[in-house]
C-alpha cells in the first residue's frame, strides 16, 4: 500500500542543466529526515521541461539511491499515451516501485479516453507495478473521474492509488465510494492533506507533498499523527506548516504603465525558490518559468520568517544537514540576489 508521505521532488539544476551533485544531496536529506518515499520528475519536478534523457535518467539516479531506503515513484505521465508508456517501461527497468501518470493536459481527452487510451494501456503493459493517476484538472484542463478510476480499479488491480489534487472534496468523497474501502487516496496538496485524512468519507491515507521539499520531517509527523488519531497535535504542526503550504501558488497584485495585473507564481517558482534562498541546490526553473516578483519573494520570505521564528525546528534539519545559519539566510539580501525580476 502506497501511504505515508512522499516528497514531490525538485529537479535541481545548475548552468541550465540538471544538477546531479545536488540531487544526490536532495536525495540523501529527504531520507535523513525520515520521508516515505520520493516523487521523481513529477510536475514539481518540472517534468514539462526535461528531455526524456534527463527525465530517465533523474528517474533511474533516484530509484538506485532510494533502493532499499525508501520507496520510489516515478512521475512517467505525458499527453502523449507512447511517450507515457515508453516512459513508464524504463523506470519499472530501473527499480521504481510505483509510476504517477498525471491527467494529459492541453489536449483535453475527456474521462473516458483517459481510462481507455491512456491509463489502461499502461496498466496493462505493466501489470506487476502500481499504477497512481494523478488527477488536477486546474493543472491540465482534463479530470479522471471517480468512476472511471472505479472502473480501472475493477480491470487493473495495480491501479489501486490515486494522487488527488482536485480540491473538491465532493469529489474525493465519491472516489471513495465508488472505489471501496481498499482503494488508497493521497493528497496532492499539502493544504488539503489535514482535511482529507479526517474526513470519515475519504480517509486519505498520506501525500505527496511540495513543501516536504524544505519540510521533510515536520510534514512526514504531520502526517504520521494523523494516521495515528493525534488530531490536536496534528492541528497544531499544520498550522506552523500553513505559511509554508500557502507558498505553492502565490499571487501578487503588479503595477504596469497600463493598470494593475495579477502575477501567479505556480508551482514550484515558490518552492525552488525558498530552497535557494536557503542555501539548499535547486537552482532556477527552466523556461518558461522564469522568476518570482519583488513581491512574490517578499511573500516568500515571510512565510519562511514566520515559521522560523514560531516554530525553528521545522527548518532546523535543513540547517543542519546543509550546515546553513537560517535566520542569516532570510535576512541577508546579499544571499538571495537575482532570484526575482528588478522590475515587472
Amino acid at each position: 500500500m502506497i501511504s505515508g508521505c512522499y516528497t514531490a521532488l525538485v529537479t535541481p539544476f545548475r548552468d541550465d542543466a540538471v544538477d546531479d551533485a545536488g540531487l544526490d544531496q536532495l536525495i540523501d536529506f529527504q531520507i535523513t529526515n525520515g520521508i516515505t518515499g520520493l516523487l521523481a520528475v513529477g510536475t514539481t519536478g518540472e517534468s514539462p521541461v526535461l528531455t526524456w534523457e534527463e527525465h530517465n535518467q533523474v528517474i533511474a539516479t533516484v530509484a538506485a539511491k532510494t533502493k532499499k531506503r525508501c520507496v520510489c515513484i516515478a512521475g512517467t505521465g505525458s499527453n502523449n499515451t507512447h511517450e507515457a508508456l515508453e516512459g513508464s517501461r524504463h523506470a519499472v527497468q530501473v527499480g521504481v516501485d510505483a509510476v504517477l501518470l498525471v491527467d494529459p493536459y492541453y489536449n483535453g481527452p475527456s474521462s473516458l479516453e483517459i481510462r481507455r487510451e491512456y491509463v489502461a494501456p499502461i496498466a496493462a503493459a505493466i501489470p506487476q507495478t502500481e499504477i497512481i493517476p494523478y488527477v488536477i484538472p486546474g493543472r491540465t484542463g482534463a479530470q479522471l473521474l471517480p468512476e472511471d478510476l472505479a472502473l480501472l480499479y475493477k480491470a487493473h488491480p495495480n491501479v489501486k492509488t490515486v494522487k488527488e489534487a482536485t480540491a473538491n472534496l465532493d469529489n474525493m468523497r465519491r472516489t471513495r465510494e465508488c472505489c471501496g474501502p481498499d482503494f488508497t487516496i493521497l493528497s496532492g496538496d499539502d493544504a488539503m492533506t489535514y482535511a482529507m485524512m479526517t474526513d470519515p468519507h475519504i480517509k486519505a491515507a498520506g501525500v505527496i507533498s511540495v513543501i516536504s521539499n524544505v519540510a521533510p520531517k515536520a510534514v512526514t509527523q504531520m502526517v504520521s499523527l494523523l494516521d495515528q488519531g493525534h488530531l490536536s497535535e496534528a492541528q497544531a504542526l499544520m498550522n506552523q506548516l500553513e505559511p509554508l503550504f500557502n507558498l505553492v501558488t502565490v499571487k501578487t497584485t503588479e503595477h504596469t504603465p497600463y493598470g494593475e495585473v495579477v502575477c501567479r507564481a505556480r508551482n514550484p517558482l515558490a518552492v525552488k525558490t525558498l530552497m535557494s534562498v536557503l542555501g539548499m541546490p535547486a537552482g532556477g526553473c527552466r523556461p518558461p518559468l522564469g522568476k518570482m516578483t519583488k513581491k512574490g519573494i517578499q511573500k516568500v520570505l515571510d512565510a519562511a520568517r514566520q515559521v522560523h521564528m514560531n516554530a525553528p525546528e521545522i527548518l532546523k534539519p535543513v540547517a543542519d544537514f546543509f550546515n546553513v545559519d537560517i535566520g542569516v539566510r532570510l535576512e541577508d539580501s546579499s544571499l538571495w540576489k537575482g532570484l526575482s525580476y528588478a522590475d515587472y
